[in-house]
């Protein structure tokens, strides 16, 4: 959630010469509609019946490099099938850093409160814990652009 994932994601698949998805883009193409329509519409536990059918889906490609939504790791079948059929990389923000970078996002349903650094702060709580436990590779990602991050990616990548 504003951690960069697409932005990485995008620059990681160009490098490596493979597709690029993103989960929640694939989640729109199928309904036609946006993720805060979905959890208007139908609310939160729909929405991760949807994530979880994509994630199962996605993570049969091959030569993919995958963004998932940041809720994704929440249902445990979905972190089994990401780390079973890839490598997990952790982009871990501090939730101060996510707030400033989301501030004017308007599609992330979770962060629509009146206070959004106190609903990061515990989304961070409890999901940094599971990211952790999910991923092959934790990479700290601070207020750096995001070609510096790239290319710590691609160190930590080579490492492992």
């Amino acid at each position: 959630m504003g951690a960069g994932k697409t932005t990485l994601g995008r620059q990681l698949a160009e490098h490596f010469q493979q597709t690029f998805h993103d989960s929640d883009q694939t989640i729109c193409d199928k309904t036609g509609v946006s993720i805060p329509t979905i959890f208007e519409l139908e609310g939160e536990q729909s929405f991760r019946e949807r994530e979880s059918c994509a994630i199962n889906e996605l993570t049969q490609l091959s030569n993919v490099v995958l963004a998932t939504g940041g809720g994704t790791v929440l249902r445990e079948q979905n972190r089994i099938w990401l780390r079973e059929r890839g490598i997990v990389v952790y982009l871990h923000v501090l939730p101060e850093i996510l707030v400033e970078r989301t501030r004017y996002d308007f599609n992330r349903p979770l962060l629509q409160v009146d206070n959004p650094l106190k609903k990061m702060q515990q989304l961070y709580a409890t999901r940094d814990p599971i990211y952790r436990q999910t991923s092959h590779i934790v990479l700290d990602v601070g207020t750096e652009n995001h070609y510096i991050t790239f290319k710590k990616l691609l160190a930590k990548l080579s490492e492992s």
